[in-house]
């Protein structure tokens, strides 16, 4: 199948070629013969998998130039408006469609002025519910509403804003859901606001058999040099380090700058000036290690990650097999790298009891050399020495 079989017009099709997208991932061939009929589509998606393609054709095909707002799309974070945005813009380039990304940081007065000549607005639900009680956003044409990561909306405690905005929509649209995994309250959500909608399931793009997961078990104060001693000895191209904290995230990568390894963190506590120019840094390889939370395992398009670190496991296993996503795609090899101590063995557990066929093996804890620490709170640091323990 390719993509001259879901009845796309020429000009869309000349954009998907000019961007070196050969064959359809399994998503698109699920989900875009439906959404190109115009049919409501729950699809089961994990990051990375297309979907964009599979929900922009619908919107590229549909949308007529200056007839106000007729299509919506609603994400959970900021980085992801701007980057389903900027795709979109990509493959709307041949009907200049007029697109904009609403999002908290940023100036409103700027967005209320692109809002009244945009034709396709993609948001973040507490934004857009901004502009709805100013007025200054007009849902009424809207028919075609899309909801990415849906379940990452309902994590983040959005769903009651994200209501709020499908009330303001016409009844009479087409309605898409995409959602990595489908919660109780995610399905409740669909049978409430679609009408009869056809339900995908893609796989993940992760190979299992390409993915290499291990764990080191190590006491805590020890975790930055084993970190330290990896990054410098593992060899890689793109690699991330996941923590569950912003101080974390801090910490690790004022810790790693200190010892002589170039990395760049992302959270939610930084700008959208700053994580956009930290997320072009990474995507462009000019620093390979992105410190970061769950902001960057969500959603986020990064491409050529061989190594996924966990310094810390998260407590949902959910979040565990979103990090592990970033890595052993479109038929690359990969590694996952756990750090384990005490605090983290409760979380391990959880995650081997949900997700039993996976095979992660324990690695023998190398001799570590001594590493330079700096703390949160003072700029002076300690040198400790880190042996060949656990």
């Amino acid at each position: 199948m390719n993509f001259e079989n879901f009845k796309l017009s020429t000009r869309l099709l000349g954009v998907i070629k000019r961007a070196g997208i050969t064959e359809p991932t399994e998503v698109q061939k699920l989900s875009l013969p439906h959404i190109m009929n115009g049919k409501d589509v729950f699809g089961e998606s994990a990051t990375g998998s297309g979907k964009t393609l599979a929900f922009g054709a619908g919107i590229v095909e549909s949308v007529i130039p200056n007839k106000g707002i007729q299509a919506l799309v609603l994400t959970p974070t900021r980085e992801l408006a701007e980057q389903v945005k900027n795709a979109l813009t990509k493959f709307s380039v041949k009907n200049r469609l007029r697109i904009t990304a609403v999002y908290g940081g940023t100036s409103i007065n700027n967005q209320i002025s692109e809002l009244r000549r945009a034709e396709v607005v993609v948001a973040t639900p507490g934004r857009l519910l901004d502009h709805i009680q100013r007025n200054s956003v007009n849902l009424s044409k809207v028919n075609i509403l899309v909801l990415d990561e849906a379940d990452r909306m309902l994590d983040m405690g959005f769903i009651d804003d994200v209501e709020k905005i499908i009330r303001r929509c016409p009844m009479k649209r087409q309605t898409l859901f995409f959602s990595a995994t489908l919660p109780p309250k995610i399905r409740q959500l669909a049978k409430k606001h679609m009408n009869n909608p056809i339900t995908v399931s893609a796989k993940n793009l992760v190979d299992p058999a390409k993915l290499k997961q291990v764990y080191y078990n190590i006491r805590r104060n020890m975790k930055m040099a084993l970190l330290i001693h990896l990054l410098k000895n593992e060899a890689s191209g793109l690699e991330m380090v996941f923590c569950n904290t912003r101080r974390t995230t801090d910490f690790v990568v004022k810790n790693l700058k200190a010892n002589k390894i170039n990395a760049v963190a992302i959270h939610g506590g930084f700008t959208q000036n700053k994580r956009t120019k930290t997320m072009s840094l990474f995507n462009g390889a000019r620093v390979q290690i992105l410190v970061c939370t769950d902001v960057a395992a969500r959603g986020l398009h990064i491409d050529n990650v061989s190594h996924v670190y966990n310094y810390e496991l998260p407590k949902d296993p959910k979040d565990y097999i979103h990090r592990i996503g970033r890595t052993a795609r479109a038929g690359e090899e990969g590694k996952v790298i756990n750090l384990l101590s005490d605090s983290d063995f409760e979380a391990f557990g959880r995650i081997q009891r949900d997700y039993s066929s996976m095979n992660v093996n324990e690695m023998k804890t190398p001799f570590l050399k001594k590493v330079f620490i700096k703390n949160n709170k003072r700029t002076s640091g300690r040198r400790q020495r880190m042996g060949n323990r656990r």
